[in-house]
C-alpha cells in the first residue's frame, strides 16, 4: 500500500464545500487503488486572517511544504476587502514560497455539457487545449505603489523565468500535437518583447519539431472564441494567463468545471479548481464542486504520479454528467452534496 500526506486549504467561502468532495472522492479512490491518503487541513486566505491575522500563517506554509500535494478551495471575498491584509496576499505568498511557476489549465469539454456552452457546437466539439501560465512573475509580484491620485503596479520578467515556463510548454506539445501558442503584447510592452525572443529561442534551439506561432492578447482573446480547436498547448505571462483562462472556462458552460494545477520543479504542487470562493452562494448547498474535484485528478496525476487513478476520477465525472447529474450552474438541480454523491457512485 502506497501512502500519500495531502494538505488540504479549503479557504473561504464554497472552498470547505467542494473540498469535502474531493477528500471523499481521493478516500473512495484510495480504498480502490489500495493507497492510504492522509488529510492535514491548515488555515489560508480570509480564514487564515480571521483566527491568526495573516493570510499565510507559518503553520501552514510548514505544513505544506513536507506534504506530497497540496489541494486548495478558494480564497476571498468581500468581508476582508478593506482589510490592511487581503486573503488573495496568502494565495500569491504560498505560490511564490513553494516555487510554484506553471500554473496548468486544460480545457477539454465534458461530451454531456457541449450543448451548455455559450458557443455552437460545431465550435467547441473536440476542443482539447492546455494553458501554460507564469505564476510567479510580472505585474501580480512588481513592487505596487498608490497614492490618493496615482497607482502603479511594476511588471519585472526576466529571462530565466521565462525560459522554464517555455520549456514546459513545449515538452507538454511535444507529447500532444507539437504546436505552441505564445501570447504577449510584443507590440507595446518592453517584458513582452523579451518574453517573445525568449520564447522563440527555446523553441527554435531545442524544441525544433514543434511549431510555434505568437499572437497578441487582445487578438487571442477573439480568436479562442472564434476557432477554439486550432489551438493545442498555449503558453502566457501571469496576468494575460489569468485573464484568458477564465473567457476559456466559459467555454465549457461553466466556471466550476475547470481545474488547475500549480506546479514547480518539485514536490508539491499546489492544485485548485479555476472558480473562486463565490461569497453569495457559500453555506448553501449550490457549489458545483466538479473543477475541485478534477483538479483532485489533477492532484492524482501531476502530483502523485498515480495515472490509473485519476482516469478513474476523470471517468467518474464524465459517467455521472452522462446519467444526467447537474448542479445549478449547468443546467440541473443538484446540490454540491449530492453532485459528490453522483461522482462517489459513479467511481465505484
Amino acid at each position: 500500500m502506497s501512502a500519500f500526506r495531502i494538505v488540504m486549504l479549503p479557504g473561504d467561502g464554497v472552498g470547505p464545500e467542494v473540498i469535502a468532495v474531493a477528500r471523499a472522492v481521493l478516500e473512495r479512490t484510495g480504498a480502490r487503488f489500495g493507497h492510504a491518503f492522509s488529510f492535514d487541513e491548515q488555515l489560508i486566505g480570509g480564514a487564515a486572517i480571521d483566527a491568526t491575522g495573516e493570510a499565510l500563517p507559518a503553520k501552514t506554509l510548514d505544513a505544506c511544504r513536507g506534504a506530497d500535494a497540496v489541494l486548495l478551495g478558494a480564497v476571498g471575498g468581500p468581508r476582508w476587502d478593506k482589510g490592511a491584509v487581503r486573503p488573495e496576499q496568502g494565495l500569491l505568498g504560498i505560490r511564490k514560497a513553494l516555487g510554484l511557476y506553471a500554473n496548468v489549465r486544460p480545457l477539454i469539454l465534458q461530451p454531456a455539457l457541449i450543448a451548455q456552452s455559450p458557443l455552437k457546437r460545431e465550435i467547441v466539439e473536440g476542443v482539447d487545449l492546455i494553458v501554460f501560465r507564469e505564476l510567479t512573475g510580472g505585474s501580480y509580484f512588481g513592487e505596487k505603489r498608490q497614492s490618493a491620485t496615482e497607482a502603479s503596479d511594476l511588471c519585472i520578467y526576466t529571462v530565466g523565468e521565462i525560459e522554464r515556463i517555455a520549456r514546459a510548454a513545449f515538452t507538454a506539445a511535444r507529447a500532444r500535437r507539437k504546436k505552441v501558442t505564445s501570447v504577449d503584447k510584443a507590440n507595446v510592452m518592453a517584458t513582452s518583447r523579451l518574453w517573445r525572443e525568449t520564447v522563440t529561442r527555446i523553441g527554435e534551439t531545442e524544441f525544433a519539431d514543434v511549431a510555434l506561432e505568437h499572437v497578441l492578447i487582445d487578438a487571442m482573446t477573439m480568436h479562442v472564441l472564434r476557432q477554439p480547436r486550432s489551438y493545442d498547448v498555449i503558453v502566457t505571462e501571469n496576468m494575460f494567463g489569468d485573464i484568458l483562462t477564465d473567457e476559456l472556462s466559459a467555454i465549457g458552460g461553466s466556471l466550476g468545471l475547470a481545474p488547475s494545477a500549480s506546479l514547480g520543479a518539485g514536490k508539491p504542487g499546489l492544485f485548485e479548481p479555476v472558480h473562486g470562493s463565490a461569497p453569495d452562494i457559500a453555506g448553501q448547498d449550490l457549489a458545483n464542486p466538479i473543477g475541485m474535484t478534477l483538479s483532485a485528478a489533477m492532484m492524482l496525476r501531476h502530483g502523485l504520479m498515480l495515472e490509473a487513478e485519476a482516469e478513474a476520477v476523470e471517468n467518474a465525472v464524465a459517467d455521472a454528467l452522462a446519467a444526467g447529474a447537474r448542479t445549478r450552474d449547468i443546467g440541473g438541480a443538484l446540490g454540491c452534496r449530492a453532485m459528490g454523491d453522483a461522482i462517489l457512485s459513479a467511481l465505484g
